[in-house]
């Protein structure tokens, strides 16, 4: 029995160390430091490759054959969808997690996140416009791609103004978690929309399945571009949820 327990012990080591691991960094106040000590190199980060992507994309980049130089928006346009779908599937997982275990960093992850997925979210529709009067003719049009990219801004919005409407903490986080959970289902129909329907947008020229629709240079730009969007978002979104901890002490002395 007792060299059983033993082997039991040593096959759980590892997940109790991750656990423990885990719950040392949900702790407001460990993550609080450890925020302020990534922040900066997360900031060096988006520097150094935003000025990397934007010398390849705008002066290293070959102009595309069919579009001309206007195609180089591309390079801030497709950067700026990206993150705004992925950072609302980050903070819709931290508000799961803010639900399922009650952990209160994670709904403070959810609200740093937020208004920077807002902040893409409207690049992407600003850039789109941009690039979509001399291509198709018109800023707009009520393509399936653009209303659903629409729809996350305003489930940003909708967000932000609801867990600053509730004087709750509490009470607001929940509110707010139910919400993003609930858009969630929109992340699908914006990536699928070109695929489901027939629409204006051109489909992904990066895929996982297939080889990318462009020259070697303008991916590289675009993907540099990409990762200097996500070291911004980590640097804002760490800088953001320390202030966050702050305010929810200092809330909290105060009653």
């Amino acid at each position: 029995m007792d060299s059983l327990r033993r082997i039991e012990s040593s096959a759980l080591a590892p997940a109790l160390a991750l656990r423990g691991t885990w719950r040392r960094f949900a702790s407001p106040a460990v993550f609080h430091g450890w925020a302020g000590r990534a922040v900066p190199w997360f900031a060096i980060l988006a520097g150094v490759l935003a000025v990397a992507g934007s010398t390849i994309g705008f002066l290293v980049a070959p102009t595309d054959h069919q579009q001309g130089e206007v195609y180089r928006i591309i390079f801030i346009h497709v950067p700026a969808a990206w993150m705004s779908m992925f950072i609302y599937l980050v903070a819709a997982f931290h508000a799961a997690m803010g639900l399922i275990f009650n952990t209160r960093l994670s709904a403070l992850m959810a609200r740093a996140l937020a208004p920077t997925g807002a902040l893409f979210t409207g690049i992407a529709l600003w850039t789109g416009a941009v690039w979509g009067k001399p291509t198709w003719g018109t800023w707009w049009v009520w393509d399936a791609r653009l209303t659903s990219e629409l729809i996350l801004l305003f489930l940003y919005l909708g967000y932000l103004a609801l867990v600053s409407a509730i004087d709750d903490p509490r009470r607001a986080d929940r509110g707010g978690a139910i919400l993003l959970l609930a858009g969630v289902v929109n992340i699908p129909i914006i990536y699928f929309s070109v695929q489901w329907w027939n629409t204006l947008h051109q489909g992904a020229s990066v895929s996982l399945t297939a080889a990318p629709a462009m020259a070697h240079t303008m991916l590289a730009g675009m993907l540099l571009m990409a990762g200097a969007c996500w070291a911004y978002s980590a640097a804002v979104a760490l800088a953001r949820v320390r202030c966050l901890i702050d305010e929810r002490e200092a809330l909290a002395r105060r009653r």
